[in-house]
């Protein structure tokens, strides 16, 4: 047996309270009635109540309440499997993971901003197959493609600027990288969303373009980071990054960014205050201008609904109480 809502399960230990506070009311009823009459007269001011009768009446009345209970609870037992279809696009996410995403001119930092921005876009895909490739001066494939929204996530958790081990900034891999990730069995229904503050040090991110174009792939960049100054590199241990005396420091170069977006046919948005935008190119560009395909299909255990039953007992308990009257018949004399 399974439950639809387990968290209701507190509401059993509201039953003893409830029995306690209708016994605490009993007995200052009773008192009250002590206090209002003889000890001689009271007798004939209860006259033909059953205390057999109210014992059979509050039985009734808790067992109604712990049957409603259960039947909010939400019992389930038994299952059917159900075939589910999506339909959807492949969405690669290529995240750049070198030491400059950890600037702060984007706060908390250019990495963190942008893997939360990641997560919010993972809200609102609805049957698009997901996959993440991060990379510095190599790539490779965090996640492949899958409809595992959680366990994308939880890869995603994984991920800061010691995950590649080879420094750099090399887009031209990580393009390639992304386009191996895909299949090659459609040509309509696949994106690459890139997030890098630019400034490709290796590589030749247009040819890595190039090849995503001839395979349908469209490429959307996003540039995180601001354009107008630099800002200085943190260390995981404090203090800043140098090189030879130099304090090294960072600024977005959107120029490849932008090109590899504008050579498949994408777009490119440059983003400064840390706003990455995820939602309006998902729903203005993904999701509305590429073809959805249907993706492969699962098959899902439905469990059935047996509220009903609990509820059905319920009500019949809660009727007989209605109808067991606390005083006994007498004959007349």
């Amino acid at each position: 047996m399974r439950f639809a809502h387990p968290h209701l399960i507190y509401l059993f230990f509201m039953i003893p309270a409830l029995a306690g506070i209708i016994y605490m009311g009993a007995r200052w009823k009773e008192s009250a009635l002590r206090r209002f009459a003889d000890e001689k007269i009271l007798p004939r001011l209860v006259i033909g109540v059953s205390h057999t009768r109210n014992r059979i009446k509050y039985i009734l009345f808790f067992a109604a309440v712990f049957f409603l209970v259960l039947a909010l609870i939400g019992p389930r037992w038994g299952f059917h499997w159900e075939d589910v279809k999506r339909r959807g696009v492949d969405l690669v996410i290529v995240l750049d993971t070198s030491d400059s995403m950890l600037s702060q001119d984007v706060k908390p930092n250019r990495l963190e901003r942008a893997r939360r921005e990641i997560y919010d876009l993972v809200k609102m895909v609805h049957g698009d197959r997901l996959g993440l490739v991060v990379f510095s001066g190599s790539a490779f494939i965090q996640c492949p493609l899958t409809l595992d929204y959680g366990a994308f996530l939880m890869l995603l958790d994984y991920i800061d600027t010691s995950v590649v081990p080879q420094k750099g900034t090399n887009i031209g891999e990580a393009l390639r990288t992304a386009v191996s990730a895909f299949d090659d069995l459609d040509r309509s229904s696949k994106a690459i969303i890139l997030i890098s503050d630019g400034g490709n040090l290796q590589g030749d991110p247009l040819a890595a373009a190039n090849l995503a174009k001839q395979k349908g792939i469209k490429i959307y960049s996003i540039g995180i980071g601001r354009q107008d100054e630099e800002s200085p590199i943190p260390l995981g241990g404090g203090g800043f990054k140098y090189s030879g005396g130099q304090m090294v420091t960072t600024k977005l170069q959107d120029e490849v960014l932008e090109q590899v977006a504008l050579t498949t046919g994408g777009a490119y948005v440059r983003s400064v205050t840390g706003d990455l935008d995820l939602e309006k190119i998902y729903y203005e560009e993904i999701n509305k201008k590429l073809e959805k395909r249907e993706l492969q299909g699962t098959r899902v255990k439905r469990w059935e609904e047996r509220f009903q039953w609990p509820l059905t007992l319920a009500a019949v308990f809660l009727a007989i109480e209605l109808l067991v009257a606390e005083r006994q018949k007498h004959a007349s004399s």
